[in-house]
Protein backbone atom coordinates (compact mmCIF):
# COMPACT_ATOMS: atom_id res chain seq x y z
CA UNK A 1 0.00 0.00 0.00
CA UNK A 2 1.20 3.52 -0.82
CA UNK A 3 1.83 5.88 1.90
CA UNK A 4 -0.49 9.16 1.25
CA UNK A 5 0.16 12.46 2.38
CA UNK A 6 -1.50 15.06 3.44
CA UNK A 7 -1.27 18.07 1.77
CA UNK A 8 -2.33 22.35 2.12
CA UNK A 9 -5.46 22.74 0.45
CA UNK A 10 -5.17 25.77 -2.43
CA UNK A 11 -1.35 24.47 -3.31
CA UNK A 12 -3.06 20.90 -3.80
CA UNK A 13 -5.92 22.27 -5.65
CA UNK A 14 -4.10 24.42 -8.05
CA UNK A 15 -2.15 21.07 -8.96
CA UNK A 16 -4.77 18.85 -9.39
CA UNK A 17 -6.75 20.83 -11.55
CA UNK A 18 -4.30 22.90 -13.83
CA UNK A 19 -5.31 20.16 -16.44
CA UNK A 20 -9.27 21.19 -16.25
CA UNK A 21 -9.84 23.76 -18.98
CA UNK A 22 -12.89 26.22 -19.20
CA UNK A 23 -14.17 24.16 -22.72
CA UNK A 24 -14.24 20.67 -22.89
CA UNK A 25 -11.44 19.89 -25.61
CA UNK A 26 -10.13 16.43 -26.77
CA UNK A 27 -6.65 15.45 -24.77
CA UNK A 28 -4.32 12.20 -25.65
CA UNK A 29 -5.93 10.75 -22.66
CA UNK A 30 -9.57 10.52 -23.61
CA UNK A 31 -11.30 7.38 -23.24
CA UNK A 32 -8.21 5.82 -21.39
CA UNK A 33 -8.46 6.06 -16.96
CA UNK A 34 -4.36 4.71 -16.76
CA UNK A 35 -1.39 5.78 -18.26
CA UNK A 36 0.33 3.29 -19.47
CA UNK A 37 1.62 0.21 -17.42
CA UNK A 38 4.68 1.06 -17.12
CA UNK A 39 4.02 4.70 -15.45
CA UNK A 40 2.46 4.39 -11.93
CA UNK A 41 -0.84 6.75 -11.89
CA UNK A 42 -1.29 9.42 -9.80
CA UNK A 43 -4.13 8.93 -7.31
CA UNK A 44 -5.77 12.23 -5.43
CA UNK A 45 -8.65 11.93 -2.76
CA UNK A 46 -10.17 15.08 -2.09
CA UNK A 47 -11.38 14.52 1.78
CA UNK A 48 -12.70 16.20 5.11
CA UNK A 49 -12.66 13.78 8.12
CA UNK A 50 -16.17 14.55 8.87
CA UNK A 51 -17.99 13.24 4.97
CA UNK A 52 -19.58 10.50 5.78
CA UNK A 53 -19.88 9.66 1.83
CA UNK A 54 -15.63 10.66 1.58
CA UNK A 55 -15.76 7.69 4.51
CA UNK A 56 -17.21 5.11 2.41
CA UNK A 57 -14.20 5.84 -0.51
CA UNK A 58 -12.15 5.71 2.20
CA UNK A 59 -13.22 2.02 3.42
CA UNK A 60 -13.33 0.76 -0.65
CA UNK A 61 -9.75 2.55 -1.23
CA UNK A 62 -8.35 0.19 2.16
CA UNK A 63 -10.43 -2.86 1.32
CA UNK A 64 -8.68 -2.78 -2.28
CA UNK A 65 -5.56 -1.92 -0.51
CA UNK A 66 -5.07 1.40 -2.65
CA UNK A 67 -3.52 4.13 -1.12
CA UNK A 68 -3.75 7.99 -2.74
CA UNK A 69 -0.98 9.63 -3.51
CA UNK A 70 -2.54 12.64 -2.26
CA UNK A 71 -5.33 13.31 0.18
CA UNK A 72 -6.59 16.99 -0.55
CA UNK A 73 -8.24 18.26 2.56
CA UNK A 74 -11.72 20.36 1.70
CA UNK A 75 -13.08 22.12 4.71
CA UNK A 76 -16.84 21.59 4.40
CA UNK A 77 -17.47 23.65 7.69
CA UNK A 78 -15.15 26.53 6.40
CA UNK A 79 -17.20 26.49 2.96
CA UNK A 80 -13.78 25.16 0.55
CA UNK A 81 -16.01 23.30 -0.93
CA UNK A 82 -17.48 26.70 -2.36
CA UNK A 83 -13.95 28.03 -3.42
CA UNK A 84 -13.55 28.58 -7.55
CA UNK A 85 -11.05 26.36 -7.96
CA UNK A 86 -12.63 23.12 -6.66
CA UNK A 87 -15.70 24.34 -8.69
CA UNK A 88 -13.72 23.15 -11.43
CA UNK A 89 -13.38 19.51 -9.74
CA UNK A 90 -16.75 19.21 -9.31
CA UNK A 91 -19.21 22.02 -9.89
CA UNK A 92 -22.07 20.07 -7.28
CA UNK A 93 -19.46 21.55 -4.68
CA UNK A 94 -19.49 17.88 -2.91
CA UNK A 95 -17.01 15.52 -2.06
CA UNK A 96 -15.82 12.94 -2.55
CA UNK A 97 -13.79 13.50 -5.52
CA UNK A 98 -11.30 11.10 -6.73
CA UNK A 99 -8.90 12.08 -9.86
CA UNK A 100 -6.85 8.66 -11.42
CA UNK A 101 -4.04 9.20 -13.34
CA UNK A 102 -4.72 11.74 -15.95
CA UNK A 103 -8.64 10.54 -16.32
CA UNK A 104 -11.50 12.56 -16.00
CA UNK A 105 -12.37 13.35 -11.64
CA UNK A 106 -14.89 11.07 -10.40
CA UNK A 107 -17.36 11.77 -8.33
CA UNK A 108 -20.45 10.02 -6.34
CA UNK A 109 -19.38 7.33 -3.69
CA UNK A 110 -20.92 4.98 -4.85
CA UNK A 111 -20.04 5.50 -8.87
CA UNK A 112 -16.51 6.08 -7.05
CA UNK A 113 -17.24 2.41 -5.11
CA UNK A 114 -18.14 0.93 -8.50
CA UNK A 115 -15.47 2.06 -10.65
CA UNK A 116 -12.92 0.94 -8.19
CA UNK A 117 -14.17 -2.47 -8.31
CA UNK A 118 -14.51 -2.71 -11.74
CA UNK A 119 -10.72 -1.66 -11.64
CA UNK A 120 -9.39 -3.77 -9.22
CA UNK A 121 -11.67 -6.61 -9.04
CA UNK A 122 -10.11 -8.35 -5.42
CA UNK A 123 -11.32 -8.62 -3.31
CA UNK A 124 -15.23 -7.94 -4.90
CA UNK A 125 -18.16 -5.22 -3.67
CA UNK A 126 -20.41 -7.05 -5.05
CA UNK A 127 -21.59 -10.70 -5.44
CA UNK A 128 -21.98 -12.73 -8.46
CA UNK A 129 -25.69 -13.13 -8.69
CA UNK A 130 -28.18 -10.70 -10.27
CA UNK A 131 -30.57 -10.89 -7.38
CA UNK A 132 -28.28 -10.30 -4.71
CA UNK A 133 -26.32 -7.39 -6.49
CA UNK A 134 -29.67 -6.08 -6.64
CA UNK A 135 -30.26 -6.68 -2.60
CA UNK A 136 -26.61 -5.30 -2.09
CA UNK A 137 -27.18 -2.05 -4.28
CA UNK A 138 -30.75 -1.68 -2.57
CA UNK A 139 -29.03 -1.78 0.98
CA UNK A 140 -26.36 1.13 -0.12
CA UNK A 141 -29.19 2.64 -1.48
CA UNK A 142 -31.20 2.99 1.48
CA UNK A 143 -28.44 5.20 2.87
CA UNK A 144 -26.78 7.09 0.25
CA UNK A 145 -29.70 8.07 -1.87
CA UNK A 146 -32.68 8.30 0.48
CA UNK A 147 -31.35 9.27 3.78
CA UNK A 148 -27.24 10.42 3.69
CA UNK A 149 -29.04 13.71 1.38
CA UNK A 150 -30.92 14.70 3.96
CA UNK A 151 -28.59 15.31 6.90
CA UNK A 152 -25.50 16.97 4.56
CA UNK A 153 -24.24 19.89 5.39
CA UNK A 154 -25.81 22.33 3.02
CA UNK A 155 -29.18 20.85 4.17
CA UNK A 156 -28.14 21.52 7.68
CA UNK A 157 -26.79 25.19 6.77
CA UNK A 158 -30.47 26.01 5.38
CA UNK A 159 -32.40 24.62 8.09
CA UNK A 160 -29.94 26.74 9.95
CA UNK A 161 -29.68 30.26 8.22
CA UNK A 162 -32.84 29.72 5.87
CA UNK A 163 -35.25 28.41 8.09
CA UNK A 164 -33.77 29.61 11.00
CA UNK A 165 -34.15 26.43 13.15
CA UNK A 166 -32.52 25.96 16.66
CA UNK A 167 -30.20 23.36 17.35
CA UNK A 168 -32.65 20.87 19.07
CA UNK A 169 -34.71 21.31 15.91
CA UNK A 170 -32.33 20.54 13.52
CA UNK A 171 -30.78 17.85 15.78
CA UNK A 172 -34.32 16.21 16.05
CA UNK A 173 -34.31 16.64 11.63
CA UNK A 174 -31.00 14.36 11.79
CA UNK A 175 -32.06 11.95 14.20
CA UNK A 176 -35.51 11.50 12.61
CA UNK A 177 -33.87 10.25 8.95
CA UNK A 178 -31.18 8.37 10.79
CA UNK A 179 -33.42 6.54 12.54
CA UNK A 180 -35.56 6.08 9.41
CA UNK A 181 -33.08 4.50 7.54
CA UNK A 182 -31.74 2.54 10.21
CA UNK A 183 -35.26 1.05 10.73
CA UNK A 184 -35.78 -0.16 7.25
CA UNK A 185 -32.11 -1.42 7.29
CA UNK A 186 -33.08 -3.42 9.86
CA UNK A 187 -36.21 -4.52 8.50
CA UNK A 188 -34.46 -5.70 5.19
CA UNK A 189 -31.36 -7.47 6.95
CA UNK A 190 -33.63 -9.45 9.39
CA UNK A 191 -36.48 -10.45 7.34
CA UNK A 192 -34.98 -13.24 5.23
CA UNK A 193 -31.91 -15.67 5.20
CA UNK A 194 -29.55 -13.20 3.19
CA UNK A 195 -27.28 -11.86 5.44
CA UNK A 196 -25.01 -13.73 7.62
CA UNK A 197 -21.74 -12.08 9.34
CA UNK A 198 -22.29 -9.23 6.99
CA UNK A 199 -25.54 -7.52 4.77
CA UNK A 200 -24.66 -10.03 1.89
CA UNK A 201 -23.39 -13.62 3.72
CA UNK A 202 -20.32 -13.65 5.00
CA UNK A 203 -18.49 -11.02 2.26
CA UNK A 204 -18.09 -7.37 2.58
CA UNK A 205 -19.88 -6.01 0.11
CA UNK A 206 -20.90 -2.38 -0.67
CA UNK A 207 -23.83 -2.59 1.29
CA UNK A 208 -21.47 -2.78 4.24
CA UNK A 209 -19.62 0.06 3.18
CA UNK A 210 -22.98 1.92 3.29
CA UNK A 211 -24.34 0.65 6.57
CA UNK A 212 -21.27 0.98 8.52
CA UNK A 213 -21.04 4.86 7.52
CA UNK A 214 -24.83 6.10 8.51
CA UNK A 215 -24.63 3.80 11.61
CA UNK A 216 -20.97 5.68 12.77
CA UNK A 217 -23.18 9.01 11.44
CA UNK A 218 -25.71 8.06 13.58
CA UNK A 219 -23.65 7.66 16.89
CA UNK A 220 -22.04 10.72 15.64
CA UNK A 221 -25.70 12.30 16.42
CA UNK A 222 -25.83 10.44 18.95
CA UNK A 223 -29.13 8.55 17.54
CA UNK A 224 -30.38 5.69 19.85
CA UNK A 225 -29.57 2.68 18.55
CA UNK A 226 -30.78 -0.06 20.59
CA UNK A 227 -33.83 -0.62 18.19
CA UNK A 228 -31.52 -1.98 15.76
CA UNK A 229 -29.67 -5.00 16.85
CA UNK A 230 -28.80 -6.40 13.63
CA UNK A 231 -27.63 -3.25 11.67
CA UNK A 232 -25.30 -2.37 15.00
CA UNK A 233 -24.06 -6.07 15.19
CA UNK A 234 -23.08 -6.07 11.58
CA UNK A 235 -21.51 -3.02 12.09
CA UNK A 236 -19.66 -3.82 14.96
CA UNK A 237 -18.14 -6.52 13.22
CA UNK A 238 -17.16 -4.68 9.60
CA UNK A 239 -15.38 -2.11 12.36
CA UNK A 240 -13.08 -5.19 13.93
CA UNK A 241 -11.74 -4.98 10.39
CA UNK A 242 -8.65 -2.49 9.29
CA UNK A 243 -9.73 -1.29 6.30
CA UNK A 244 -12.90 0.16 8.29
CA UNK A 245 -11.48 1.17 11.46
CA UNK A 246 -8.27 3.24 9.85
CA UNK A 247 -10.56 4.96 7.51
CA UNK A 248 -13.06 6.36 10.61
CA UNK A 249 -13.92 9.86 10.51
CA UNK A 250 -12.53 10.35 13.94
CA UNK A 251 -8.75 8.91 12.91
CA UNK A 252 -8.57 11.54 10.04
CA UNK A 253 -6.29 14.17 9.99
CA UNK A 254 -8.41 17.37 11.36
CA UNK A 255 -10.94 15.51 13.26
CA UNK A 256 -11.65 16.73 17.07
CA UNK A 257 -10.93 14.67 19.66
CA UNK A 258 -14.75 15.40 20.73
CA UNK A 259 -17.75 16.39 17.98
CA UNK A 260 -19.63 19.18 18.09
CA UNK A 261 -22.57 19.46 16.10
Amino acid sequence: MRERTQIPYIASLMRATEWIQPALQPRAWEGKLRRNESEEASLKLFSFWRSLATFRVRIALNLKGLAPDEVINVDLIKGEQRNPDFRKVNPQMLIPALIDGEGPVLFQSLAILEYLDELHPQPPLLPKGARERARVRGLAQIVACDAHPLIVPRVRNYLEHELKLDEPTRLKWIRHWSGEALAALEAHLTRDGASGRYCQGDAITLADICVVSHTVGARLFEVNLAPYPTVTRIVDTCLKEDAFAHAHPLKQPGAPAKVVH
